[in-house]
């Protein structure tokens, strides 16, 4: 099984670890629900290493990538990031990813744990004619999220720029302890934030990476900085109405289905799955992504039927118990006639069928909640 290199460390600490798509990873330290509501009133940090970093140069990085992804790279500056898919000659999204760029030729394209060695053969086999280098740097690039309402606050005492000046999809070098890093304003659990990468620790030099590791924690004690496992990102990242690879989108469903069109650029010129898209457009979806909160007692699950006046009308792909709200939310695809806001349906949840509605995500509060809270501590 892949360690990352914390793996060792949260062993030692108590995290109850589990094998997540081949990596050793913690699933939670305490218990889900308090590192869940860490995260939405404090904050927690997150190991993310897992998840795989392609680091992508050359001179013609910028056109092979607008190929590749679907988002618009042409428009993309650098010391910003955005939020994009690949899709295959379908449409069908072969993964969803953040791309960062560095400089005018350097890029970081971050991707699903679950789909990396996926992602760099297919960015290996399509960079034929394209003088680009491609390098998987996950194993000595590790990665750390730190989010929630007082990440700024920790964050700001151990690098050497000024966060205030990082707005949300930002990025910049930086110093932490004396390493090279990155570090962005983004993140995947709906709270304003920072994704971190300290460059090249290979995996025999753990200690240097631990070091920083609990300097962090010991910035955040006085926050009250949580030690967070995978089981409160999934539930922070669907409260916050986000999608879950090999979940919610796979390669049967494309972007616009998945209600993710904001990263589809069809009007910057030809991408892999674009004739596809276009097709899809003119023929209408199949189904679409909704979100659902329970209005009876009841917990959905990925694979439970969604039900309207005695029809099937679609199947839930993600589902939990909201921490903070204390109801029952999930994500499920459902035909198009029936998307629409506020209309009840139900969830059969073993012998029964529960009462749901359609909802808008994310599911919480803005106001209350997320990077858009008004009353930032």
């Amino acid at each position: 099984m892949l360690k990352t290199h914390l793996s060792d460390l949260f062993e030692s600490r108590g995290a109850k670890m589990i094998d997540f798509v081949g990596w050793k990873m913690p699933l939670w330290f305490t218990n889900i629900t308090e590192e869940h509501l860490a995260v939405r009133n404090k904050a927690g940090i997150f190991d993310v290493s897992h998840m795989g970093r392609m680091l992508i140069e050359g001179k013609d990085s910028t056109h092979f990538l607008n190929y590749i992804t679907t988002n618009n790279v042409e428009k993309l500056k650098p010391g910003r990031m955005h939020y994009s898919t690949i899709c295959n000659q379908n449409g069908g999204i072969k993964d969803d990813v953040m791309l960062q760029k560095i400089t005018e030729d350097r890029y970081v394209l971050v991707v699903n744990a679950s789909n990396r060695e996926k992602i760099y053969n297919w960015l290996t086999q399509n960079s034929k004619g394209y003088e680009v280098k491609i390098e998987d740097v996950t194993f000595e690039v590790p990665m750390l999220a730190i989010q929630g309402p007082y990440a700024e606050k920790i964050m700001q005492k151990i690098v050497d720029i000024d966060l205030k000046k990082l707005t949300f999809w930002r990025l910049s070098p930086c110093k932490i302890m004396g390493y090279e890093a990155i570090i962005s304003n983004s993140g995947y659990t709906g709270e304003n934030g920072f994704e971190v990468t300290i460059w090249r620790i290979p995996k025999g030099e753990s200690e240097k990476l631990i070091k920083i590791y609990m300097e962090i924690l010991k910035a955040g004690e006085e926050y009250g900085l949580k030690e967070c496992g995978l089981g409160a990102r999934d539930t922070l990242r669907l409260e916050a109405g986000l999608v879950l690879y090999g979940n919610d989108i796979d390669e049967d469903t494309t972007p616009f289905e998945a209600k993710l069109d904001y990263a589809v650029k069809m009007d910057k010129g030809e991408f892999i799955g674009r004739e596809a898209l276009q097709r899809q457009l003119n023929e209408g979806l199949r189904k679409v992504r909704v979100g659902l909160k329970m209005i009876e007692k009841g917990i959905p699950r990925p694979h439970y039927e969604i039900w309207c006046e005695n029809e099937k009308i679609g199947v839930v792909t993600s589902g939990t118990y909201s921490p903070l709200l204390n109801i029952g939310i999930a994500m499920g695809y459902v035909k198009p006639k029936y998307n629409e806001i506020g209309r009840e349906v139900e969830v059969a949840i073993r012998e029964r069928r529960v009462k749901a509605k359609i909802v808008e995500w994310p599911f919480y509060n803005k106001e209350e909640y997320g990077r858009e809270r008004k009353n930032v501590p």
